[in-house]
């Protein structure tokens, strides 16, 4: 039986904006823990990412800052070319070590940050990508405990990450994008 969640992590790539879009505001805004979004994307001088993001919910939507401490309530993104890691439940970092799985920021690293920081009380979903990234992590998840779930594969702009997902995790929760904002409602 999983415990109460303490932290929501989604990890995306290509494809992974669009349901991002419909996700957002649907979303609570009285949530009892934060969420960080991990999305491959390149680094531009000045992204607007997180502008754009705010404008669709009513949530706090904070681009990551190395030290950076989360809150309940709270929509943290994860910058272009930095991996993020938890160093406790109330603070993030960033770190700019080696891409894995050929991305920074990687999903894998922060599922698995997270998994061992919060144990049981880690949700994750794993959104569409062309990459294996995200993986591991929802494996390593899902060995503490915590409960996972990925986007429909069928549902996917580019399905190879969730359906690579399932094909390790044969009875992960599959969400079609109309489904992910009353999952993350209803988590406990």
């Amino acid at each position: 039986m999983n415990s109460e969640t303490k932290v929501l992590l989604i990890g995306g790539s290509a494809g992974s904006i669009s349901v991002l879009f419909q996700m957002l505001p649907e979303i609570n805004t009285d949530i009892h823990f934060p969420i960080i979004i991990i999305l491959h994307r390149k680094s531009y001088p000045k992204s607007s990412l997180s502008q754009l993001f705010e404008t669709m919910t009513s949530l706090n939507v904070i681009e990551v800052e190395d030290k950076t401490e989360i809150a309940e309530g709270n929509i943290y993104l994860v910058p272009a070319d930095y991996h993020l890691l938890f160093e406790n439940e109330n603070t993030i970092s960033l770190d700019a070590s080696e891409k894995v799985n050929y991305s920074r920021p990687s999903i894998d690293v922060t599922f698995e940050s997270a998994a061992r920081t919060f144990n049981n009380s880690v949700t994750a979903i794993l959104l569409s990508g062309a990459s294996q990234d995200g993986v591991e992590g929802l494996k390593n998840i899902k060995q503490h405990g915590g409960k996972v779930a990925i986007q429909d594969p069928n549902s996917a702009e580019v399905d190879y990450m969730p359906r690579h997902a399932l094909e390790q995790l044969p009875d992960i929760i599959q969400l079609q994008p109309p489904q992910m904002a009353q999952f993350i409602n209803n988590l406990k």
